[in-house]
């Protein structure tokens, strides 16, 4: 079964070009005209990949796309005429896996499709019940973490956040995501808290937590748990 794509655009007219040329592809295709009912439709269809435009009357994309993180690692394309280089950065910092400047072409669009539907099956999917690379290894039915063959023990908050990381291991991952999963969402502000924590996880599984190899700081958006 093909992968379902919300499409989150105020533009009927574009949203409908891009839904019939992904529906020629094999794909189950969602649309929303706003980011309130993009929210609403991407937490009771739950997509594979989310498409979604910026400038949007009153919930803008930008709002949305943190939302969105807020509440799923979903990949989230944006689509959008705005190609300044802060306007690219900014949604790369709110979580934006890619990012399109209109007009596009559709072999574009779906060639950037394929490869992050291809990159979130990879990093999510089938994960084995043990995660090893011959130095860390986590047994996530045991609950049991070692380190080169020394058994390091883990509160449940440690465990619990360095499973998130290793479960999504290559990708960006926010601090709101990060919080919201580890914590919940009452917690999606407290970066200062998620900062204590990775230190502590650091300094149990690095060789050198001051020059990490696992948990890699993206600065100014979140961690990224290196590709094994």
């Amino acid at each position: 079964m093909k992968e379902t794509i919300l499409i989150i655009d105020d533009d009927a007219d574009l949203a409908k070009i891009v839904k019939l040329n992904l529906e020629r592809e094999g794909y189950t295709t969602v649309v929303a005209s706003s980011g309130v009912e993009g929210l609403q439709k991407a937490y009771s269809s739950q997509p594979d990949l989310v498409i979604l435009d910026i400038m949007m009357p009153g919930m803008d994309g930008w709002t949305t796309c943190r939302r969105l993180r807020e509440i799923s690692a979903v990949p989230i394309v944006m689509l959008t005429a705005r190609g300044m280089e802060s306007d690219i950065v900014k949604g790369l910092e709110l979580g934006a896996d890619d990012y399109i400047v209109k007009p596009f072409g559709t072999k574009e669009l779906l060639a950037r499709i394929h490869a992050l539907l291809r990159r979130a099956e990879t990093s999510t999917t089938k994960k084995p019940p043990v995660y090893s690379d011959g130095e860390l290894t986590v047994d996530f039915v045991k609950r049991m973490v070692t380190v080169r063959d020394t058994k390091v023990d883990l509160t449940p908050t440690e465990f619990k956040l360095l499973s998130t990381f290793v479960q999504n291991e290559g990708r960006v991952l926010p601090h709101r995501f990060l919080l919201t999963q580890v914590w919940g969402p009452e917690y999606a502000d407290e970066v200062n808290y998620l900062k204590l924590y990775v230190r502590y996880l650091r300094q149990k599984i690095e060789e050198d937590p001051s020059n990490p190899l696992y948990i890699l700081t993206e600065w100014g958006v979140g961690y990224r748990f290196r590709e094994s």
